[in-house]
């Protein structure tokens, strides 16, 4: 069975096309190329911001939440992207990734963070997602790229800029199934240890994450299921493949508790 899956997929990618995901080092069906990717983000990005609230006007929590995402995206596999994080006002417990290096993170996940280290696991995955390129297969899949490409040509129109709010509100519903979960920590946790920092910080953000899935829905398990024993396998990969490391390794709560916590107040 195992050989005939291999074979129809080795047939798929010469009548369209497969790339390599570099998480995993396997072979994936792609059927459009990586600067649609770009074109993509680009294009979407500025209304999600909008529907997500709009960017948080605050310089010094800005400028502090794309270091930290810039710090990881240049330990990626794809640090060629022209990466934004941008923190933006919704109070919604989520963070948002769009194809070519755009990633959204929310006021309520940032006020439920409590150190970089926290906040780097959760741009860490969402970058992951970006370089194995989840979200544009999600895209695919769920909406359908010619359709998100066509309407970019007519945005500026009345009736296209209707459409294209609503495609972006379909981006912002996006879910990814629980193998592309799975690679997206372990692949983020990677790029968080490789970037310095802590990995027992995507431990506890999960943990939260978790627990407020059990007092009421969030945002970011409903886009992002949680695969079985998720806590488990991070902790376990922490000690396994980062335990020398997390001796000298990046948590930073002050830094957090100033350029975020009291910047963003009650």
């Amino acid at each position: 069975m195992a050989r005939k899956i291999s074979i129809l997929i080795c047939g798929l990618c010469l009548v369209g096309g497969c790339a390599v995901n570099p998480l995993t080092g396997e072979e994936e069906l792609m059927f459009f190329p990586e600067q649609q990717d770009i074109e993509i983000g680009k294009g979407y990005a500025p209304e999600v911001e909008k529907q997500l609230g709009g960017r948080i006007e605050n310089d010094a929590l800005q400028n502090y939440v794309d270091s930290v995402g810039q710090r990881v995206a240049r330990v990626s596999h794809k640090p060629n992207f022209d990466y934004h994080f941008v923190a933006v006002n919704d109070k919604s417990i989520n963070a948002v990734a769009l194809p070519g290096g755009y990633v959204f993170i929310t006021q309520g996940m940032l006020k439920k963070l409590t150190s970089e280290a926290q906040l780097a696991g959760v741009l860490a995955h969402e970058t992951a997602h970006i370089v194995a390129r989840d979200v544009s297969n999600a895209m695919s899949k769920q909406i359908g790229i010619e359709l998100l490409l066509s309407q970019l040509a007519s945005r500026t129109s009345s009736q296209g800029a209707i459409i294209l709010a609503d495609l972006a509100n379909q981006i912002l519903s996006l879910r990814f199934s629980r193998d592309d979960e799975r690679t997206a920590d372990l692949g983020g946790m990677d790029y968080m240890v490789r970037a310095g920092y802590d990995p027992m910080g995507m431990v506890e953000t999960m943990q939260m994450l978790e627990d407020e899935h059990s007092v009421r829905p969030i945002e970011f398990l409903s886009s992002h299921p949680s695969p079985d024993n998720r806590i488990a396998y991070l902790r376990q990969r922490t000690q396994t493949h980062y335990f020398n490391s997390r001796e000298n390794s990046i948590v930073a709560r002050e830094d957090y508790q100033k350029y975020v916590l009291n910047q963003l107040g009650d």
